[in-house]
């Protein structure tokens, strides 16, 4: 389902929850290309050129296997241009140049659609004379994908500082960018064009023809425009993860930049592992090895150990922050502490500049093999498929536009197949889908995957997503569903309706009442709502921006606007200095939060307009200095456009609770009443919101009298006061059905569970205190159930329930009382009776 160009990161808070495989069956596979076929020593002219022994790159690795397509083609048009390694086929220089590398580095060859020695051959600035010389259409979809642009990142940012918001529109990106070829993706089944055209006519906020790049902080009018500090806040702290630029070096963070930020491998260290004599082992900032990772064709050699695929790592040193999907796949979520400590006394070592605590991984990630190898589970890339990943051609303003994988694309419901669902199912976006009308399957994979992807043998066809198109590695044997992952190893996965059929249910009785008694379930609900173990939840995001003194900080988006024939940007390493310094912004930014959670998350309704859990998104509450060091503003948190999200003419908070998939998928579900009887699921807030109240004014410890009054002239706030804070951060409407802070920025759909829904889920909540046991349960309530079954006595309406439930309490009391007067009457009856034949018997 991947090849070389098919892959860049999962865009920004990506959904990889959508295809849920909970099944566990794997076997090795065959290499395609024979790890032989990496040995450095295999090149077509060994020792020439840019492998020459001495100063240059001798041992270096292939960039694929040497008898790869894609090497052959490296080969050939290497040889055309005097080069038969086809080093200069992507990086230019001069191949002639044996001995002086400043030489060998410099031009290229006549014919080369280079004009220069290019050292980031796959950064975006550069790529499209390279990678595009064979992925054009990739190279066009990456440049207005999501990675790039991360355009949904800055319209939630400035969504929580007031007048700096645009609404629910996308208007900013990193870059100026439009889209010349249309609203037609360049990517997809004609199904999946028309879908998306549809869903950009109901949506053009999350469409956007074109994209601004987002602007600077006017210094010098900050004390008038103090709401301006957001643009150096996102500059300088939040944009570094796009692919336009290397990020941030530090432990974790290491990647390429444009193609290469997927399909060049780097370790948490940053540090070169290959065989290339000239690049130094301790110096940082170095790929692992100079070879692609992509596909299960790829093969990357690394200390003699062999992989394929995109691993996890690679994702998550951007996917570390915001929604924290990534690290939250591998089971970790950040915490302050440190612990346990290192054998040598220390705290964990700092991976993207925190440490973590093991909560529990998402199911998927590791799957137990045939072979009885417990750590090989699935890839991100085996769900997120190219459209997802380098966009598809067209520019959106969140995530969700690009994501098009549900879990019932792979698991089905209890009582459809995948293949027996309409298109749309999980992704409705409030339409009414023709449940008459199945999805089918698809008899070949999409054309660029035939073209480069890892093909598998179709069998009775290969899965589609709920946008329609097919899934290359996902296909149909009989009833039974096989994923090929990019790893290696194949998973079956287990599709809803048989286990149903097989009644093979792992909690049989949980199951049937949520999927097959309570249709609604799955009509209605997110599986990733019931099925996520638990989800990082990050309260409040305390925000200090100040421009006072020489406070200076990269801008991540002014050095990727800064760049240069070589794939250079203004931040990214040359011998250890950027080449250049204009990517650097005027004050600094420092983030912190009020509190950490990772139970279960409070439940709102997302985009789709289906219920999911939601976290904290953009929580910020805000504090500007000015360049004088005169506060401008203290601790707040700015609202709205009017009539927004609830808020009235005031607006509301622009604080925000966002839908998110979590991906800590769990084959056991949240318990019933974790979300029916629990004030914080409904969006009440903890214990119906009784805790965090006094923030509005600030908190004293200090010495006071008997009237609250200080005694000491020397008290300061031990807390300092969030003017417009009355409530406990993870509370999103009142009882009174006041909403109270935002619920996702982007889709008209999201927000807070409506009244109807919170009201019903605690009758039910009431209701489980039966329905635990009825009609499933002990012997004595299945045989009351199937009586009452075949003689027509089962309730129908909220009437005949009550009238029921008060027939049954009115029947409980009555034996209670009663009962026990008649035991009591009994036992004394018994013992006069006794105690009378006694004495007849003296």
């Amino acid at each position: 389902m991947l090849c070389l160009g098919e892959r860049l990161k999962a865009s920004h808070l990506i959904v990889f929850c959508a295809i849920l495989l909970l099944g566990v069956s794997a076997k090795a596979f065959s290499a395609e290309y024979p790890v032989a076929e990496m040995d450095p020593k295999g090149y077509p002219a060994q020792n020439t050129g840019c492998l020459a022994p001495g100063k240059c790159h001798a041992g270096i690795e292939p960039i694929r296997a040497h008898n790869s397509e894609m090497a052959k083609q490296i080969y050939d048009m290497g040889s055309k241009l005097g080069d038969p390694n086809g080093c200069v086929v992507c990086h230019g220089g001069d191949p002639k140049e044996e001995k002086d590398a400043k030489k060998a580095h410099t031009g290229a060859p006549e014919g080369s659609p280079l004009d220069t020695f290019v050292l980031h051959s796959a950064s975006v600035w550069v790529n499209q004379k390279i990678c595009g010389q064979c992925h054009k259409e990739w190279v066009y979809a990456q440049y207005r994908s999501i990675m790039q642009t991360e355009a949904g990142k800055i319209q939630g940012a400035v969504w929580g500082w007031g007048p700096a918001g645009t609404g629910y529109a996308a208007k900013y990106g990193n870059y100026d960018v439009d889209d010349p070829d249309g609203p037609e993706p360049v990517f997809g089944t004609a199904a999946y064009k028309e879908y998306t055209k549809e869903l950009m006519k109901a949506y053009p906020d999350n469409f956007p023809a074109k994209l601004v790049q987002v602007p600077k902080t006017d210094v010098a009018n900050l004390k008038e425009k103090p709401h301006e500090a957001i643009y150096t806040y996102i500059r300088t702290d939040c944009q570094r993860c796009h692919v336009g630029v290397k990020g941030r070096n530090k432990r974790g963070d290491f990647r390429g930049m444009g193609c290469a930020a997927c399909h060049i491998p780097y370790n948490n260290a940053g540090l070169y592992e290959g065989g290339d004599q000239t690049v130094k082992r301790d110096e940082t900032g170095h790929a692992m090895v100079h070879s692609i990772q992509s596909s299960r064709k790829a093969k990357v050699v690394v200390n003699d150990v062999v992989y394929s695929g995109i691993p996890h790592e690679t994702c998550v040193s951007c996917h570390n922050r915001g929604k924290r999907i990534g690290v939250s796949f591998q089971g970790l979520m950040e915490f302050p502490y440190g612990s346990p400590f290192t054998a040598d006394g220390e705290k964990q070592p700092k991976l993207h500049t925190k440490v973590y605590q093991f909560i529990k991984d998402d199911t998927h990630h590791k799957l137990k093999s045939r072979e009885g190898n417990p750590e090989g589970g699935l890839l991100c890339q085996d769900c997120h498929a190219t459209t997802s990943l380098h966009g598809n051609g067209n520019i959106t303003g969140t995530l969700l536009a690009n994501v098009e994988v549900e879990c019932s694309d792979c698991h089905g419901t209890a009582t459809l197949y995948p293949w027996e669902l309409p298109l749309g199912w999980g992704d409705e976006f409030g339409r009414e889908l023709d449940m008459n009308k199945p999805r089918g399957l698809a008899k070949e994979p999409l054309e660029n995957s035939r073209k480069y992807a890892t093909l598998y043998p179709p069998q009775d066809g290969y899965l589609l997503t709920t946008r329609g198109n097919p899934l290359g590695n996902v296909v149909r044997e009989g009833d039974k569903v096989t994923v090929h992952s990019a790893s290696g190893l194949n998973f079956e996965v287990p599709t809803l309706k048989s286990i149903n059929l097989k009644n093979n249910w792992q909690n049989r009785k949980a199951a049937i009442a949520a999927k097959i008694q309570t249709p609604g379930h799955l009509e209605k609900i997110e599986c990733y709502g019931c099925h996520s173990a638990w989800a990082p939840q990050c309260y409040g995001c305390h925000v200090k921006v100040d421009f006072s003194g020489d406070k200076k900080a990269t801008d991540w988006v002014a050095a990727g606007n800064t760049h240069f024939p070589d794939g250079h940007t203004a931040e990214s390493i040359r011998e250890g200095k950027p080449p250049v310094a204009p990517g650097v912004a005027f004050g600094k930014t420092s983030e912190n939060r009020s509190y950490l959670r990772w139970e279960n998350p409070v439940l709102g309704i997302n985009g789709e307009g289906r219920i999911s859990p939601i976290v904290p998104g953009c929580q910020q509450i805000t504090t500007v200095i000015g360049p004088n060091g005169e506060t401008l503003i203290h601790n707040k948190i700015w609202r709205t456009p009017p009539n927004t999200e609830g808020g009235g003419v005031e607006g509301q908070r622009g604080i925000d609770m966002a839908p998110a998939a979590p991906h800590t998928t769990d084959r056991q579900a949240r318990e019933c009443t974790s979300c029916h009887a629990t004030a914080k699921a409904l969006g009440y807030g903890t214990h119906d919101g009784r805790y965090l109240q006094q923030y509005t004014r600030g908190i004293y410890v200090d010495i006071m009298n008997e009237k609250g009054q200080l005694v000491t002239k020397t008290a300061q706030f031990q807390i300092s006061p969030i003017p417009d804070l009355p409530m406990d951060l993870d509370q999103v409407v009142t009882r009174e059905g006041e909403q109270v802070q935002s619920v996702g920025q982007h889709w008209p759909l999201s927000g807070p569970l409506t009244k109807d829904q919170r009201d019903h889920m605690e009758r039910v909540g009431v209701c489980l205190s039966c329905h635990k046991e009825v009609p499933t349960g002990k012997f004595a309530y299945r045989v009351l159930s199937r009586a009452g079954s075949v003689l027509g006595l089962v309730p129908k309406t909220d009437q005949e329930h009550q009238q029921l439930i008060g027939r049954a309490l009115y029947l409980a009391a009555t034996v209670e009382v009663f009962g026990g007067i008649i035991i009591a009457t009994l036992v004394a009856f018994l013992v006069i009776y006794f105690v009378f034949r006694r004495k007849k018997k003296a």
